[in-house]
């Protein structure tokens, strides 16, 4: 049974269908709406063949602005629950989840190319995930 529905929010438009299907969902089920963004830590950065890593003031800057717009975000959807992390999206997704969560992420049209190089944030949910996980297609045009 389903008791949280655990939504990924990039911030794109097709993340933005992904959300409001996610609440749908939620208030179908009666259960909590969680809206997760995953920030990417950066690279360190090697100047001069010395290991330079970002400022965590820096960092903190950025995770707070970063739950700032999620919550404007949800601004349209009441009782949804922010939450941002650092890490792989795919992975902090699947950490997040249990068996009693549904994942809902959306689906980006990559080329096969882009996939080989990238990957897929959903299909590694898809793969990776404890519960149920329901891809949302971006509308056609």
């Amino acid at each position: 049974m389903v008791k949280r529905v655990l939504v990924g929010v990039d911030f794109s438009p097709a993340s933005k269908i992904a959300l409001a299907q996610a609440h749908e969902w939620a208030n179908r089920l009666g259960v909590p709406l969680v809206a997760i963004h995953v920030l990417q830590p950066p690279a360190p950065m090697l100047p001069e063949a010395q290991m330079a890593m970002p400022d965590p003031a820096w960092l903190d800057t950025i995770e707070i602005h970063a739950l700032e717009q999620l919550r404007l975000l949800l601004q349209e959807y009441p009782g949804a629950s922010p939450l941002v992390k650092w890490g792989s999206p795919a992975e902090e997704i699947v950490a997040e989840a249990n068996g009693d969560t549904l994942v809902v992420v959306a689906h980006v049209g990559h080329s096969a190319f882009e996939r080989i190089l990238f990957g897929s944030t959903a299909v590694k949910v898809v793969k990776h995930a404890p519960c149920d996980v329901l891809v949302v297609r971006r509308a056609k045009t």
